[in-house]
């Protein structure tokens, strides 16, 4: 899914630099003397017109305070790993990158692009402890700071409310919940459940993790030997494959399948990321809603869905939450001093006016700062979303919705990372096993201890072209 369409942008794809990148260290190059008068280049991953001018007017405030020149331009996402090849290559590397998923931070640092010296300072310049805990150790590797987290997004479990309460059902937090809830909403004009199982695209594998981290299955153990063939992940495939085969629509459903069976009142159910909110409000005319109410209410699905960002399956001791950190990385090549400051300005001063290129899936990760610790927290809550019209999500959604959301960015998990495996789960981003298994399992091909079975294999393969 891509942020072109606001989707699960965050969690796209990685592809593995494969050329020899001759001269690139994580030192960096260190400006020497004033900074003024320098030009810095910064990719942004939002290359969306309208956010990308957002980025810009930034940039020429941090220029008018400092001096330094900023030249922003913008990337397609589905195009970065080509396009940093391509520069790293040339020796022509921007000197920052913004907006970059944290499996994509991993395929820089993982051929020496990044200078982590940059970045630690930075951290400790803004204060670590005004970080959210959970963003800074996504962005570390050992005792290396590889980026700054920036923002980040959650996913959740969005759920028709009026129907459920017609229908007499709770908010679903368990699987038991989901699969009941399901089943008695599931009819022939409304799908019960949809959600990802197309083996072609990432959405299946990023919605997924999060089910199946919220049933303890994790891709590896801290041994960092692949473990997508335990009960827990197991037990995983089960639930998620009797919830796509047994009251979903058919045919393969990719992010915008889902999406618009939910937001046109097929579905009573979905799994989406907080990209959806102001598409579900009626704020882009691209991509209205299209159930029959939203004729004459293009915000009833909005008022009617319920969200869950956190679930736990039986084989868990505690629920999980869902999404992923976008960041900020220094290059191996940067103008040091002038990244440091950019960066430290576009986290401080120019953060709020960064953050509202898109509200909906840029939560900060920096809540506030020594002296006001929930400056960025509370003043997001002021920020308009949308795209033709625009309204603050704080005018649409609950105060405890808005919350949730927040407190997830600071408690989400991620496969791999915790026990160092950050590049292998980058790298099955890019080949997909786990959604083939999925596909496998709708299909009716294998049951869940065979879509685990598949899955393991397939990840161990990776796992081993990595070394």
């Amino acid at each position: 899914m891509r942020r072109k369409s606001k989707y699960l942008a965050g969690l796209a794809a990685t592809a593995v630099v494969v050329v020899a990148l001759a001269g690139c260290s994580s030192s960096g190059t260190t400006s020497s003397g004033s900074d003024k008068g320098r030009t810095i280049t910064v990719w942004s991953l939002n290359q969306q017109p309208d956010r990308l001018a957002k980025a810009k007017a930034s940039s020429a405030a941090f220029t008018k305070q400092t001096g330094i020149n900023v030249k922003v331009v913008g990337v397609n996402e589905d195009q970065f790993p080509q396009l940093l090849t391509t520069a790293a290559a040339a020796g022509k590397l921007p000197d920052l990158v913004g907006e970059l998923p944290i499996g994509d931070v991993r395929t820089m640092s993982g051929n020496a692009l990044v200078n982590t010296d940059a970045s630690a300072q930075i951290i400790k310049d803004l204060g670590a402890n005004t970080f959210s805990q959970s963003a800074l150790a996504y962005t570390r590797q050992g005792s290396k700071q590889l980026a700054i987290p920036s923002d980040g997004f959650p996913i959740s479990l969005i759920y028709r409310k009026d129907l459920f309460v017609k229908a007499g059902l709770t908010a679903p937090k368990t699987y038991a919940d989901v699969l009941a809830d399901a089943k008695a909403l599931n009819s022939p004009s409304m799908a019960g459940f949809v959600a990802g199982d197309s083996a072609a695209t990432a959405y299946t594998q990023q919605v997924f993790e999060w089910v199946a981290l919220a049933n303890g299955c994790q891709l590896v153990d801290q041994s960092a030997k692949v473990t997508i063939d335990s009960k827990q992940c197991q037990d995983a495939f089960s639930f998620y494959g009797d919830l796509t085969k047994n009251y979903s629509i058919p045919g393969a459903i990719d992010s915008t399948a889902a999406k618009t069976a939910y937001m046109g009142g097929k579905s009573a159910m979905t799994l989406w990321a907080s990209f959806i909110l102001p598409e579900m409000a009626g704020l882009d005319k691209q991509i209205m809603p299209t159930c029959p109410q939203c004729t004459k209410d293009p915000q009833f699905i909005a008022k009617n869905s319920g969200f869950v960002t956190t679930l736990q399956g039986p084989d868990s001791s505690t629920p999980a939450a869902g999404g992923d950190v976008t960041t900020w990385v220094v290059s191996s090549t940067a103008q040091t001093s002038a990244s440091e400051k950019y960066v430290e300005y576009m986290m401080n001063d120019g953060y709020l006016s960064w953050l509202n290129q898109a509200p909906d899936g840029m939560f900060p990760a920096r809540n506030g700062t020594a002296s006001d610790p929930q400056k960025f927290a509370k003043g997001w809550q002021n920020l308009e979303d949308g795209v033709d019209t625009h309204e603050k999500l704080s005018q649409i959604y609950s105060a405890a919705d808005l919350t949730a959301w927040q407190t997830s960015v600071n408690t989400f998990s991620r496969w791999g990372f915790t026990q160092g495996q950050g590049n292998l789960l980058g790298a099955i981003l890019t080949q997909l096993p786990i959604p083939k298994a999925i596909a496998a399992l709708t299909n009716g091909d294998v049951n869940g201890t065979g879509a685990a079975s598949q899955a393991q294999s397939a990840v161990v393969g990776i796992q081993n072209s990595l070394k």
